[in-house]
C-alpha cells in the first residue's frame, strides 16, 4: 500500500486502466476513498444522501440499507455483549475453583499433618476436567450450538425487558 503522501503526487493516469473490478473490490475501494477523505469527520444524513445519489442509489434503497445496517449492528453489539458475560461468568468459576480448592488442599494439609494432600488431586481433575470443558464451551464454541445459546440468552433478556417494562406501567402509573 502506497502513503499517503505518495498517492496524492501520484498522476491520476498512472492508475488508469482498462481493469474490471468486482463489485466487492468497488466497495473496498469506495470504502478507502471515503474514509481517508472524511479522515475523522462525521457525515451527515444529508451528505450521505448526497453521496448515495451521485452513486445512483435511491433514497428508498438507501434506507433500507441503513435500516438492514442498523439491524446487523445492534446484533453484532447483542453478540459482544454475550460474549462478554459468557466470558464473565467463566472468569468467576474459575475463581470459585480455585478458592474450594485452595481451601481442601489446606485442609488436607492440616488433617496430613504437612505431608500429604490426600483426596485432593482427584477433585482438582475431576473439577477441572469440567471446568476445561466449560472454556472450550465459552471460547472455542461457534456455530449452531453457539448461535442456539446466543438466541437463549437474547429471548431471556427480552423477556427481562418486558417483565420490566410491565412492572414499570404498574408501579409508575
Amino acid at each position: 500500500m502506497l502513503p499517503a503522501a505518495e498517492v496524492r503526487s501520484t498522476p491520476m493516469s498512472e492508475f488508469q486502466g482498462s481493469e474490471v473490478y468486482t463489485p466487492e473490490e468497488v466497495q473496498q475501494i469506495l470504502n478507502l476513498a471515503i474514509a481517508r477523505q472524511m479522515a475523522s469527520d462525521q457525515l451527515s444524513r444529508a451528505q450521505l444522501l448526497e453521496i448515495a445519489n451521485e452513486m445512483g442509489i435511491t433514497a428508498a434503497e438507501l434506507t433500507i440499507a441503513e435500516r438492514d445496517w442498523r439491524l446487523q449492528d445492534n446484533l453484532e453489539r447483542e453478540r459482544q455483549e454475550f460474549d462478554r458475560s459468557r466470558q464473565n461468568q467463566f472468569q468467576q468459576r474459575c475463581t470459585r475453583y480455585m478458592i474450594v480448592n485452595g481451601f481442601l488442599a489446606a485442609i488436607a494439609l492440616l488433617i496430613s499433618g504437612g505431608s500429604s494432600l490426600l483426596w485432593t488431586p482427584f477433585i482438582l481433575a475431576t473439577w477441572g476436567m469440567f471446568l476445561a470443558l466449560d472454556a472450550w464451551n465459552v471460547y472455542g464454541l461457534r456455530g449452531d450450538r453457539y448461535e442456539a445459546q446466543f438466541q437463549g440468552w437474547r429471548r431471556k433478556r427480552q423477556l427481562k425487558r418486558s417483565v420490566n417494562n410491565l412492572l414499570n406501567r404498574f408501579l409508575g402509573a
